[in-house]
């Protein structure tokens, strides 16, 4: 069977409080616009040329299997700081694929972001390919009993 290549991808991000972690996470997706599809985990490379898309523009099929990379933590500890991060390295040669990487931690996201942009720009070195520009989305929470965050990166078809 023959798998079509997504060619838009989507940034979304999301952070909730839930009575259990599923439940946040559940919250988190629902906030990021994907909580009614079936989340597909992928390793994490953007197909070449594939074109950006506002998550106003994002329309994803109910109860669809949706391939993405993402940045998710959960913590059920009061005060303490969560977040998760996406960063996308688009390459200078679209024919070639980009790369997509995550990372989340109980930091600051501002320390978290520089971690994934620094992932992007390493896996981009081993490939031997010159980076263009980095993307990033990502997400802070303090916890208040129960939370979570999500970042991802969405791929999809026009």
């Amino acid at each position: 069977m023959m798998v079509k290549t997504p060619d838009i991808y989507c940034l979304v991000k999301g952070a909730a409080e839930g009575r259990t972690r599923l439940n946040a996470f559940d919250k988190a997706l629902l906030e990021a616009g994907v909580g009614d599809t079936n989340l597909m985990r992928m390793s994490s490379i953007l197909p070449p040329a594939a074109e950006e898309i506002s998550v106003n523009e994002l329309v994803l099929p109910k109860g669809g299997l949706i391939p993405l990379a993402y940045a998710t933590i959960d913590s059920t500890t009061p005060g303490r700081m969560i977040s998760g991060a996406i960063a996308v390295g688009i390459p200078e040669d679209d024919r070639e694929p980009g790369v997509i990487m995550e990372f989340e931690d109980h930091a600051p996201l501002s320390t978290v972001e520089e971690i994934v942009r620094q992932m992007v720009v390493d896996g981009f070195e081993y490939r031997n390919r010159k980076l263009k520009e980095i993307k990033t989305i990502g997400i802070e929470h303090k916890v208040e009993q129960c939370a979570a965050v999500f970042a991802a990166a969405v791929l999809w078809y026009k």
